[in-house]
């Protein structure tokens, strides 16, 4: 199996960081801005990229302040079965994000799209909470003809 991992800093408040990838509201503002279904554990979110597609997760743990965990359950035939995981840690005055995609079967193009697609937005994630403006879909940056 195989894994995508990214780190990012935030420079906001550890509340401020988890509200972001635990509510429909706050991941509108930095993944997508179509984001539908229920935020609970056990609740599945249904993120859209309009003819792209859109992913199905259902959300495993919200441990609060701390961390958020889904399991991909509809979308993209690579992503069934992986598992998403945000950790976050106050260090040196800012939230440590620890981001991670698990559970790839195989390491195809598609996957190393997909890494650099999840830095794009991980940023964005940043930008939402240091500047009160991200880019989620559709108004992310567009790396590859291929995938977009």
């Amino acid at each position: 199996m195989f894994s995508i991992l990214h780190t990012v800093g935030v420079e906001a408040p550890v509340s401020s960081v988890y509200g972001a990838i635990s509510t429909k509201a706050g991941l509108s503002g930095w993944w997508t801005e179509k984001v539908t279904g229920d935020e609970c554990v056990g609740g599945v979110l249904h993120f859209s990229f309009d003819d792209h597609g859109g992913n199905d997760m259902r959300v495993l743990e919200l441990l609060s302040s701390r961390r958020v965990a889904w399991e991909c359950v509809g979308g993209a035939p690579e992503w069934i079965g992986t598992r998403v995981s945000f950790d976050l840690k106050e260090s040196e005055g800012e939230c440590k994000v620890l981001f991670a995609q698990r559970g790839w079967r195989e390491e195809v193009e598609f996957m190393h799209y997909c890494s650099t697609k999840w830095a794009v937005y991980l940023v964005g994630l940043k930008a939402l909470l240091e500047t009160g403006r991200g880019t989620p879909y559709p108004n992310d940056t567009r790396i590859s003809r291929r995938f977009e």
